[in-house]
């Protein structure tokens, strides 16, 4: 279903975030054309996930940048800048996330743009927003996470501060230059003028922790406690974290602690009847628990608890997950290779329309794999230093 069938955009970006972004339009219906330096392109082509490398490009590149065409140019040059400029009065959308005034330089601002094509809708993603003192810093994931406080909720209060071990600062900005980008497209329908999206890594990262932080501000500022002993949100009360079982683990969520201490025979837990306490005293809580939970297995707590109707879970691994039947119902895996090329699993995009899943076996492009044909259907000026390697 290509809901953004025959609108097409032109992707300066690599790495994560912007790539993430006009994947997910892509996978909408949109025809999105990468602008790439013919030595080297995208950044992403080099950077391995535990050395994976498919057709000389890392699995993380495939991986982002699945459903897209590749046009090389050097955009110092004075022809190949000028049949990019033509390929902007053809655009809808264009993406970039240089630091601020690369493009700029380049002669490729918003404004040079909007003059050349004064409907386009361009968004832009920076790391730390265009001004003030951090505009220059290196917008990294990692980094941002540090910066941004959230390393702070994760790991036990006797731990260091702790990330998340996913590129989440990229992938949820990629969520928001998308979302950016199809108001602007909406608007541009019912008025026909287009306009600039702009989002940073860290305003991301702090939305992302919007509801934590809203908690910090209206309690007086108080710095976030982790819990000592199982913590899973700095925010929240016993029970709420991963058990550990006699053979597996376990996760409880929100409840109360009275009715699982029934529910797990553990008298204990009737003494904290003021439902304040069970944040208060959570690693106390959580200990009490924990320490009964050990002495049986997964299964056989799992199957009280959901008996009881007590929110739980397994915790499965990726194979586990795989296997189950909950997962394959989704049919959430498609794959996605070059012509001659070997197997790429990789998941799908996450929405259906009207009960139809969204898939595309259309590959990640080699570097330059469509710059002649580009040149063609849209009759640029001059030839293009076609250089691959």
């Amino acid at each position: 279903m290509n809901l953004l069938d025959g609108i097409i955009i032109l992707d300066f970006s690599q790495y994560l975030a912007g790539p993430s972004a006009t994947l997910r339009l892509a996978d909408l219906g949109a025809r999105v054309i990468k602008i790439e330096r013919p030595k080297g392109g995208d950044g992403s082509r080099a950077m391995q996930l535990k050395n994976l490398v498919i057709d000389d490009d890392s699995l993380l590149f495939h991986t982002i940048n699945r459903n897209k065409e590749s046009f090389t140019c050097d955009l110092k040059d004075k022809d190949d800048l000028e049949m990019v400029k033509k390929l902007i009065t053809k655009a809808d959308i264009l993406v970039e996330n240089f630091r601020p005034g690369v493009m700029d330089k380049i002669g490729l601002s918003y404004d040079a743009v909007r003059e050349i094509n004064p409907k386009i809708i361009y968004g832009t993603v920076t790391g730390y927003g265009s001004e003030g003192p951090w505009a220059r810093k290196p917008g990294q994931d990692l980094l941002l996470q540090a910066m941004s406080g959230l390393t702070w909720l994760n790991g036990n209060s006797n731990q260091p501060p702790m990330p998340f071990a996913l590129s989440i600062t990229d992938i949820y900005t990629g969520i928001h230059l998308s979302e950016g980008i199809l108001a602007c497209l909406f608007r541009r329908f019912k008025t026909g003028e287009g306009g600039l999206v702009q989002v940073s890594l860290l305003e991301s990262i702090l939305d992302m922790q919007f509801e934590v932080i809203t908690t910090y501000l209206n309690d007086g500022k108080k710095a976030p406690k982790r819990s000592v002993y199982n913590n899973a949100h700095a925010y929240l009360s016993a029970p709420y974290g991963i058990y550990e079982t006699s053979d597996d683990y376990i996760a409880l969520a929100m409840g109360s602690v009275l009715e699982l201490g029934q529910i797990l025979d553990i008298p204990e837990l009737e003494q904290y009847s003021n439902p304040e306490s069970w944040f208060d005293s959570r690693d106390e809580i959580k200990q009490l628990i924990g320490a009964k939970l050990r002495t049986n297995t997964a299964e056989y707590w799992l199957d009280i608890l959901k008996k009881a109707d007590y929110w739980c879970s397994d915790v499965l691994n990726w194979q586990q997950l795989l296997e189950s039947e909950g997962f394959k119902i989704l049919d959430f895996i498609q794959n996605v290779k070059r012509p001659d090329s070997q197997d790429i699993f990789t998941s799908r995009c996450p929405i259906r329309i009207n009960g139809e899943k969204l898939k595309s076996s259309k590959w990640a492009p080699k570097l330059g794999e469509n710059t002649e044909n580009i040149i063609k259907e849209f009759k640029l000026r001059g030839e293009v230093k076609n250089e691959t390697t």
